[in-house]
């Protein structure tokens, strides 16, 4: 069968999405929204207390502070340490890393990324004149958080985390993500593991920190409305706790089927040439948020030609992150320096599909799909030559 992009019929008749949700059966809620409804209090309330604790169980850590999202979190983070020297942050990463280093008026220092994890590449660091590393756990797998805390404490710098895609992975030890540096900062947003609509969770071992975030997450109001810092609205409301409340049971098992739909994807895509995937740290689990695939020149066609075919198959499929942040308008003005594993994964990598209940036949269509498309490379660069 031709690919779409020469003529052939699509894969699907339907457009397969990137990614949906995963959510606890409605009846799992319907008490619970009524019992909140009813007691007036529908944010930061018993519901809030309760995700924290089993979040907080969850991760083994001894302080889970629940916001709005996890760019407020990061942001009160960042207010709440005081920090006045610049912050080192991967360009390769989502907007929101560098957005709460800029929103708290302190320099982002740009590092580079290893195109083999997609992860901050611990060399590529200054050895001192920063306050903090603000590292990222993409697409799910951890940093090398040893390398990285290393190289900390000898500039005398905090070691932060964003984890927003990290919920449910594990670093090398068999800790939970969520567990390291001074504080982790997860996202809870609708293409997470773990979703409550939207939200967030800052882990933390450090009480003083912790009573300081619930203070910020408050406008700064420890309850008297003499407000001791400048906070923020970061509450989350108690729908989203109990969606969140029902829904941690669940993530292991959900965990369970998106490694077995990995599994797949890697079977059926590992003889394709040119394609190659993600590492994983050794002895860490990866929560994969998403499952990414590097496109390198013997597939035939690059990143962008081949998202162009699987669109044609609606395929629904997502470069992250292109451009990377020191190539975005709102930091032009940040020099950086040269950033050569960040420039080969943003214009190398690729998002395909995967959701906790995407079917495997639907996986096992998508990988026959790109294996179609690189068998017919030839012909489709060519057409692609002749049409402009």
């Amino acid at each position: 069968m031709r690919p779409a992009a020469l003529g052939g019929p699509p894969a699907f008749d339907e457009p397969l999405p990137l990614i949906r949700p995963a959510l606890p059966a409605a009846d799992d809620l319907l008490a619970g929204v009524g019992a909140v409804l009813g007691s007036g209090m529908i944010t930061n309330g018993a519901e809030v207390r309760r995700f924290e604790g089993l979040a907080a169980e969850y991760l083994g850590v001894p302080n889970v502070v629940a916001v709005s999202n996890c760019t407020t979190g990061l942001m009160l983070v960042l207010r709440c340490l005081d920090l006045s020297g610049p912050v080192v942050v991967p360009s390769f990463t989502f907007i929101a890393s560098g957005h709460a280093v800029r929103w708290n008026g302190l320099p982002v220092v740009f590092a580079d990324s290893d195109p083999r994890t997609a992860t901050i590449d611990p060399s590529s660091l200054p050895d001192n004149g920063f306050s903090a590393i603000l590292a990222t756990h993409t697409y799910g797998s951890p940093c090398a958080v040893d390398e990285l805390s290393a190289r900390a404490e000898r500039a005398g710098a905090v070691l932060l985390f964003d984890a927003a895609h990290g919920f449910g992975a594990r670093y090398p030890d068999g800790s939970m993500v969520g567990s390291k540096g001074l504080a982790e900062v997860f996202s809870l947003s609708p293409t997470k593991t773990l979703t409550t609509g939207e939200g967030g969770l800052i882990a933390t071992a450090d009480d003083g920190l912790a009573r300081q975030l619930r203070v910020a997450r408050e406008y700064g109001n420890p309850g008297n409305y003499d407000s001791v810092l400048l906070g923020l609205n970061g509450r989350m409301t108690e729908i989203a706790a109990l969606l969140g409340n029902a829904a941690l049971p669940q993530l292991p098992g959900w965990l369970e089927q998106r490694h077995s739909l990995v599994d797949r994807y890697l079977k059926s895509l590992s003889g394709i040439p040119g394609l190659s995937f993600q590492e994983v740290p050794a002895g860490a689990v990866s929560s994969y948020k998403d499952f990414t695939v590097r496109v390198g020149a013997d597939f035939g066609l690059t990143r962008d030609e081949l998202a162009a075919c699987l669109r044609a198959e609606r395929i629904s499929t997502r470069s992250y992150f292109d451009p990377p942040l020191h190539r975005q308008t709102a930091y032009a003005d940040v020099p950086a320096c040269p950033l050569p594993g960040t420039e080969e994964l943003a214009r190398t990598m690729i998002t395909l599909p995967l959701s906790t209940h995407l079917a495997a036949a639907a996986v096992d269509r998508v990988c026959d799909t790109v294996a179609r498309v690189h068998e017919h490379s030839a012909e489709i660069a060519e057409s692609l030559r002749r049409t402009g």
